[in-house]
């Protein structure tokens, strides 16, 4: 039975960070040739271009620190739309734009998955937990709650797009963590979410760490949706991006992960988000994200081309 194909969705959204140039990420993964990459793979691609957000509607929290909250709903209801859409055709691959599409497309898998009767599992790579409620929410970048949104939990409703189906937050891994504020590391501790910061890594091996939950996707049967940041990476190997935090995973550490998730056979959806082109190198870290995804899509390490300089 062939692959599905792999359904390539720009979401070139800013407004959810502090800082100008996300925007620009959608075309970066292009121009650095995630399409090829993939075909090069076998695997067939349809390029649905880049999303537009919903009309936007006037909508109002008590937070007044939150930013662009009209403009972010919008995206979070049209790209929830999009991957539930494109999910019953392929795998959904989210050029993203910061994190704050993650409301998204969480809500958008999940509602999917319930459809197909299947449990949703998700792997957060991330240097933030993105845990935040609209009342908790400080600094007001809408970057940092779509795990909090997409779980269920209270402030959203209103305001965010009903939430069909919420993710079990027992169903979710975050790894790589590393900067996580004090009202998300209380709400964490009531909830089921699994977490494996920089030192249980460094401790324990992201081999380990990540075949347990693999193993815990396998006896459920369950499809794995993965939401990919740069500040997974360490700002040492991928520059280009605004909320830099040291000591992130290097660089054979981010493929082991992506060759493990390959050979699960589990991923259905991926993000990749966050990448900043006004702050890269010449590219450096929209290629590295490239070919981190064609780990994750069956490139080997005896695949790799040598390189001349």
């Amino acid at each position: 039975m062939p692959a599905p194909p792999c359904i390539l969705i720009g979401v070139p959204v800013q407004e959810g960070t502090g800082r100008l140039g996300c925007d620009m990420g959608p075309s970066a993964f292009r121009a650095a040739g995630i399409a090829i990459a993939l075909k090069d793979l076998g695997f067939d691609i349809i390029d649905r271009g880049n999303l537009s957000p919903a009309p936007v509607r006037q909508v109002a929290h008590a937070n007044p620190a939150l930013k662009s909250l009209p403009e972010i709903v919008a995206w979070t209801e049209a790209v929830a739309e999009a991957v539930y859409r494109e999910g019953a055709h392929g795998m959904p691959i989210v050029l993203g734009g910061d994190h704050s599409l993650g409301a998204g497309t969480l809500a958008g898998h999940a509602r999917r998955a319930a459809e197909m009767g299947r449990e949703l599992f998700v792997l957060w790579l991330d240097a933030h937990a993105d845990f935040h409620t609209l009342d908790t929410s400080v600094s007001g970048n809408l970057h940092g709650v779509p795990v909090a949104y997409a779980t269920g939990r209270p402030s959203f409703a209103g305001i965010y797009p009903p939430l069909p189906v919420p993710v079990k937050t027992e169903n979710i891994c975050m790894m790589g963590v590393r900067s996580v504020d004090p009202a998300e590391r209380i709400a964490i501790r009531e909830t089921g979410i699994t977490v494996y910061d920089m030192r249980s890594i460094d401790e324990h091996g992201v081999a380990r760490l990540l075949a347990s939950f693999l193993d815990r996707v396998a006896a459920a049967d369950g499809i794995l949706h993965v939401s990919f940041d740069v500040d997974f990476l360490d700002a040492g190997i991928a520059p280009g991006v605004g909320t830099t935090v040291p000591g992130g995973v290097t660089f054979r550490e981010a493929h082991l992960v992506m060759e493990m998730l390959c050979d699960s056979g589990r991923v259905t959806s991926l993000d990749l988000v966050e990448l900043n082109p006004f702050l890269d190198e010449r590219g450096r870290t929209a290629m590295l994200m490239v070919e981190l995804t064609a780990s994750l899509m069956g490139r080997t390490v005896l695949d790799r081309p040598t390189r001349s300089y």
